[in-house]
């Protein structure tokens, strides 16, 4: 496919985008209309508290730390090819960041199972 081809469709997926959003909103509307709903006001969105937000990405971040260094060490000891250090990278940076996310989740867990139940 040419570049003009690929333009041309990136431009009509654009468009129809935007009037199938255009679309949902006014079915949404037509909806809250038929339920009594005003639908000039906005709905009210409650921002639930996130106590444990920082500790996540603090430990994705250390995680992800940690993985590349473990990758750089794995990389300059072994000699590996271009293609194969990549790898390397990739996993490394998937795994322990992947464990950071999961000692966060069991942090918040044991946090959240010692608060009295209401």
């Amino acid at each position: 496919m040419g570049p003009e081809i690929v333009f041309i469709f990136l431009i009509i997926c654009a468009t129809a985008m935007v009037f199938g959003i255009r679309y949902m909103v006014n079915k949404e509307k037509m909806a809250m209309i038929e339920r009594g709903i005003d639908p000039g006001i906005p709905k009210m969105r409650v921002a639930a508290p996130k106590p444990f937000l920082s500790l996540k990405f603090g430990l994705l971040l250390v995680g992800l730390g940690i993985g590349l260094l473990i990758a750089l060490f794995t990389t300059v000891n072994t000699h590996l090819r271009e293609e194969q250090s990549v790898a390397v990278y990739f996993g490394c940076l998937s795994i322990f960041g992947g464990l950071g996310l999961i000692i966060s989740y069991a942090i918040e867990k044991k946090w959240l199972d010692k608060q009295p139940q209401i």
